[in-house]
């Protein structure tokens, strides 16, 4: 960014023809960038060691009384070294005062220690020196400020624009003259100018920063300096609701420019509060087009998808459902919302009861793997299906949700344990101890084997000889015991619906 042509600097002094100053160094003797650091002030002492009463990046004047007519070397270098140690950016000599000329000691300390030295002539007053410099500090403030206004003006203008969000972030760029990036909640980045212009390793640690500063979900600004750039990280959004990030390739900004920022933060949090409520609304029109799926209605869904956003994913699809907790995650509708823009036609989702539903063409199936690894999301998927079937291929991502282990379970692969292991859960264990509890009971009171009897005659398909051949006894007493089993449970053994709820039982209680 460009304030003013005239900065406060030694060189700006020395340019100026009416203070006629003369540089008593040579230039290349001294720092690249001696001549060009920022003069903050501009002070006169002829103290001895003025350095208590000086700050830094300050120009200094002095007759010289101090040293006298005979002062030795080693008084001019220990004077000079003090100066540098304070940050004294340059030293001033008004000649014919005390003494013709500049001392030599002086010269050659001032050069041995690489600090500039000019002349200030008899004619040109140290006022008039510091003067000069405080106007061009003052020109250069109000050059600031000019800018200040100026940059949040075009700014304003530019969010006002249909593509308000990246016209404002291209436009301080532009302002700053540096690269400008936005990031979405999810971490993603959404907006950049100029685009490409980050190299993958700055642009993948500045992602990993920007990540830490949303997990932290604290409002706050933050700078980041990797080996070839530096960034100021500012945050987007309420505490504890973070919108997304904006980063600025730039280290430190002076007021203007963090006035400029703010600008831009503000109106940036309120297009996305508008994103969001307009989200919201898309989250039930989205969330109504699941039902209308599930309902065998696919061809309302489609009507609607194609006038908003796009067609539905082409069949055969799978059909992916997220456990509760992910519906309300705005980072993960965040990430769905922008892989839907970047996929039309490929990715739809919408709520549901107990989830989110996300659809993606069955030759896509992989790029849902990214969610549960960035969202620490359980995940079930189905198998593939036409939209024709919609309703059960959303029952089957429940099944392989709640039936698979963390992260993503397909339904084929938990299908495969059989129907028993579905009712392998916390109520169906309760429900099998409580039938089974008459003949738990009786064997541990009495000693009896009836559960191991009722056990292995289902297993040998109700045949006694088999029965009394697998457990060592007698037919008579398989038949004793399966009676006294009948009397405990109330139940007719001959029924296979009994059977089947006893087999299922015994595999599902626990022991």
């Amino acid at each position: 960014m460009t304030y003013s042509d005239a900065e406060p600097t030694l060189r700006a002094l020395l340019a100026r023809r009416e203070l006629d100053l003369r540089l008593a160094s040579d230039e290349a003797d001294l720092a690249p960038d001696a001549l060009d650091r920022p003069t903050r002030w501009v002070h006169s002492s002829d103290l001895a060691d003025p350095t208590p009463f000086l700050a830094e990046d300050l120009v200094l004047l002095t007759t010289g009384t101090q040293f006298g007519l005979r002062a030795p070397a080693d008084v001019f270098a220990e004077y000079v070294r003090r100066l540098v140690d304070r940050g004294v950016t340059g030293l001033g000599f008004g000649t014919e005062v005390a003494r013709a000329g500049i001392p030599v000691h002086l010269a050659t300390a001032c050069r041995a220690a690489r600090l500039p030295l000019f002349e200030v002539p008899y004619s040109t007053p140290f006022i008039a020196v510091a003067r000069a410099n405080a106007a061009t500090i003052a020109a250069q403030a109000y050059a600031r400020r000019s800018w200040a206004l100026s940059a949040q003006r075009a700014i304003s203008l530019a969010a006002l624009r249909p593509d308000g969000l990246r016209a404002t972030i291209g436009e301080l760029a532009r302002q700053l003259d540096t690269w400008v990036g936005m990031y979405d909640a999810a971490g993603e980045l959404v907006q950049e100018h100029p685009a490409g212009a980050l190299d993958a390793a700055t642009a993948g640690v500045l992602r990993e920063e920007v990540g830490a500063v949303l997990r932290r979900g604290a409002r706050a600004g933050s700078s980041l300096r990797s080996r070839s750039h530096a960034f100021t990280l500012q945050t987007l959004g309420r505490g504890g609701q973070l919108r997304g990030v904006v980063a600025i390739a730039a280290g430190d900004l002076d007021r203007e420019g963090r006035d400029v920022v703010t600008s831009v933060i503000a109106m940036s949090g309120l297009a996305l509060e508008q994103h969001q409520r307009l989200s919201r609304a898309r989250g039930a029109l989205r969330a109504g087009m699941v039902q209308s799926l599930r309902s065998g209605n696919p061809a309302l869904a489609r009507r609607i998808s194609r006038d908003v956003w796009g067609p539905l994913p082409a069949a055969p699809v799978v059909v992916a459902l997220t456990d509760a907790a992910a519906s309300r995650s705005e980072p993960l509708l965040e990430l769905l919302e922008l892989r839907a823009d970047e996929r039309h036609g490929s990715l739809f989702y919408g709520r549901a009861d107990d989830g989110l539903v996300i659809v993606v063409p069955a030759s896509h199936a992989d790029d849902l793997a990214e969610i549960p690894e960035r969202f620490d999301v359980d995940l079930g998927v189905s198998s593939p299906a036409d939209y024709d079937g919609f309703d059960a291929a959303v029952d089957q991502a429940r099944v392989a949700r709640d039936r698979g282990g963390r992260g993503m379970s397909g339904f084929a692969d938990v299908g495969d344990t059989g129907i028993l292991s579905a009712l392998d859960t916390h109520e169906g264990r309760a429900l099998a101890r409580t039938l089974l509890d008459p003949l738990t009971a009786a064997d541990a009171g009495q000693g009896t084997r009836l559960t191991e009897t009722v056990r292995a005659w289902l297993e040998a398909d109700g045949s006694h000889e088999a029965t009394a051949a697998a457990l060592g006894v007698h037919r008579h007493t398989v038949r004793a015991r399966l009676a006294a089993a009948e009397r405990l449970l109330g139940r007719d053994l001959t029924s296979f619906a009994v059977r089947a709820e006893l087999w299922a039982a015994l595999h599902v209680a626990p022991g």
